[in-house]
């Protein structure tokens, strides 16, 4: 079987693909990715031996430019997106038997039109719950387009959300379609989501409720990491008591500007070192002490294993992994689905949410005396056992078999 799977974003988008991808490999199918054209990507990819399509520029320097929240330039971009799915991800696609796409809303439509083009099996994916409709939740605003403060009904919140994604992308898919002898679609999102979505998320740590949409959970897309921990780094962890983490992923450095010197106080006040990632903040330390430690990109399977907490900002990739590590996290939510993740860590008691998006060392000290708290810590490690590790496998076999959840 050929599978092909779409993506467009940063770290959060392309890692569950490529976990899925692997997995798709170890049960026979022949597999590409389809996915933006950063280096760090593609040595991922290539190093997991699986075959990357780059499409659409490069995701990093536009997450590290681009004003947090800012709808500047969105159209354009949305549009770009589009074209590249009906261009190279068509092309990607052709003989192949599948096609999975998960990402920004227009990368989705776009990717179920060329499926329905080529007369392929499509399945939508998302890495979170809060931008599947739901009764239970509001909609998250789109860029540009926020939604009435005051207004009370998911439902209405949720119809309106369609009327907006026809009213940002609608135009540009139309166009498209029809130069690619499709019919136009009446809703956008519902169009991308189908009505069977597959939910790439643990069902203990992110339960889904019912809903009149028929979501499919798999449990959450995890990449196997085998690699060793940087020598520098295991002599860091082995000289001393476990330090608690500090890192922030994709974020942009204007979304997280002062808060690793705020996270070192606070950490330094409870006599605990730190390691921080630089991500793609650049995060920097203010002095040269030895009780910190700057790293790269490292396997966080192994690294979470060894240290006494994580401070992160709420991604769901980063989330779980601290999971199922059974590590204690704080976690510093910005935007998007952050929010959501935060309330999980805090609702099952595996860690804290630090009230606000700019903490000062205190308020993160608050944050840390629950996550570092013994009890945080044995409800962290009962939590690990129950987060289960075949998501990627329940999803092959629901792709490779043809069972029901595929549109």
């Amino acid at each position: 079987m050929r599978v092909v799977l779409s993506t467009y974003g940063s770290r959060g988008a392309v890692e569950p693909m490529a976990g899925l991808a692997v997995r798709l490999r170890e049960f026979g199918a022949q597999v590409r990715v389809c996915a933006p054209p950063d280096e760090e990507f593609a040595l991922r990819l290539a190093g997991l031996g699986v075959e990357l399509v780059p499409v659409g520029s490069p995701v990093r320097p536009l997450v590290t430019s681009v004003t947090p929240g800012s709808a500047q330039g969105l159209a354009q971009r949305a549009a770009d997106l589009m074209a590249a799915q009906f261009d190279i991800v068509a092309a990607a696609a052709e003989g192949a038997d599948a096609l999975v796409a998960t990402g920004p809303l227009p990368v989705a439509a776009a990717a179920r039109s060329v499926a329905e083009k080529l007369g392929l099996r499509y399945v939508h994916a998302s890495h979170q719950p809060v931008s599947l409709p739901s009764p239970h939740r509001r909609p998250p605003a789109r860029r540009g387009q926020p939604l009435p403060p005051t207004a009370t009904d998911n439902q209405a919140l949720w119809d309106l959300d369609a009327r907006i994604a026809n009213t940002m992308f609608g135009e540009t898919l139309g166009t498209l379609r029809a130069a690619a002898g499709l019919a136009p679609v009446d809703s956008v999102r519902d169009y991308a989501f189908t009505a069977r979505p597959w939910l790439a998320t643990d069902p203990f740590l992110s339960p889904w409720q019912p809903t009149g949409l028929g979501v499919v959970q798999t449990g959450a897309w995890c990449v196997p990491d085998e690699r060793p921990l940087p020598a520098e780094l295991v002599a860091f962890l082995d000289d001393g008591p476990p330090p608690v983490y500090v890192g922030f992923g994709s974020m942009p450095r204007g979304a997280v500007e002062g808060v690793a010197p705020a996270a070192v106080e606070a950490i330094r006040a409870r006599g605990r070192r730190t390691v921080v990632s630089r991500g793609w903040a650049e995060l920097t330390l203010a002095d040269g002490r030895d009780d910190c430690l700057l790293v790269d990109e490292v396997n966080h399977r192994a690294l979470f294993r060894r240290v006494a907490a994580v401070v992160h900002h709420g991604s769901a990739g980063t989330t779980t992994t601290a999971a199922l590590a059974g590590v204690p996290q704080v976690v510093l939510a910005q935007g998007a689905d952050q929010p959501y993740w935060a309330g999980r860590v805090t609702g099952l008691g595996i860690g804290a949410a630090h009230e606000g998006p700019a903490p000062a060392a205190e308020s993160l000290s608050a944050a840390l005396h629950t996550a570092l708290a013994p009890e945080t810590r044995a409800r962290a490690a009962a939590v690990a056992a129950a987060v289960r590790t075949d998501g990627t496998a329940v999803a092959a076999r629901l792709l490779l078999e043809g069972a029901a959840g595929i549109a």
